[in-house]
């Protein structure tokens, strides 16, 4: 599905404090309408990467580029205004848990709404459609019944369905998708992925999957990107992840929840030797 239009194009991006402690390190990447995958451990980065594409980052964040562009837009002088324009419409951002970022007092109708009525100019009929017909897609049965209904109401699985219904409803180029499955259990991880993935294919858009989890890389993605304190240290096709190269990747693909293992020590790394190779 790769396609060579440039979605992102980012040089040089660095984020930090105002104190000047830096957090993310001067990385660059690229990418078109395709899958790719931003890995690593916890603190590594790469949520305050992803959000920067959103323009979401906290006031207490300083953000500079060499080169920063979304979707053709010079979005790193973007004003708040110009944010609000592209987010939602262009690109659309799926978030951890349902549970924080669905509101409780509205209904679902409502907030699967929300996206056309603030981008889009069309009747309250036309609107009640595409809601219908989005719930309808992402897989939720009943959708006339269930705008009705409240965030308490739904499963996790259900509530994670919601949550993409909302940011695909515009039909943005570009997903991304920050940990859109670690607070379900693990029968309804890999639904939820391959409904992503199976919608992003058949919308032509890009994919930015943030994940822990480098066994649903593998199988849903087509590019991984490999971040470590702050830097990008290894790039590689989603199905060379067995055979990695890099010490620190070798690491994550073996730490993966195997029952084979049981009871046996994982593999640890010489993180000394890894400042080296940074």
């Amino acid at each position: 599905m790769t396609n060579n239009t440039s979605l992102v194009d980012v040089r040089g991006l660095r984020i930090g404090l105002d104190d000047g402690t830096e957090l993310v390190k001067g990385i660059d990447f690229s990418m078109g309408h395709e899958r790719v995958a931003l890995v690593g451990e916890s603190g590594s980065g790469k949520s305050l990467t992803a959000r920067s594409l959103m323009g979401l980052l906290a006031d207490s964040l300083v953000v500079e580029a060499d080169h920063f562009q979304l979707l053709g837009h010079p979005v790193l002088s973007y004003r708040q205004s110009q944010w609000n324009r592209l987010r939602g419409q262009q690109v659309s951002m799926v978030l951890q848990d349902p549970k924080y970022a669905l509101n409780p007092t509205q209904n679902i109708g409502r907030q699967v709404a929300e996206p056309l009525v603030l981008h889009q100019s069309m009747s309250s009929k036309a609107r009640l459609e595409k809601v219908e017909y989005m719930l309808d897609a992402v897989g939720l049965a009943n959708p006339a019944k269930l705008r009705k209904m409240y965030p308490h109401q739904l499963s996790g699985g259900m509530g994670q369905r919601v949550m993409l219904a909302i940011a695909l409803i515009n039909d943005p180029q570009l997903l991304i998708a920050d940990e859109p499955t670690s607070a379900l259990d693990h029968a309804v991880r890999d639904q939820v992925l391959a409904l992503i993935h199976s919608l992003v294919e058949e919308r032509n858009m890009g994919l930015l999957l943030i994940s822990h989890d480098l066994q649903q890389v593998a199988d849903y993605c087509e590019r991984v990107m490999v971040m470590y304190q702050g830097i990008l240290i290894d790039h590689l096709p989603a199905e060379a992840l067995p055979n990695a190269t890099h010490p620190y990747t070798q690491t994550l693909w073996s730490c993966r929840p195997n029952i084979t293992k049981r009871g046996q020590p994982l593999p640890t790394l010489d993180r000394q030797h890894l400042e080296t190779l940074k």
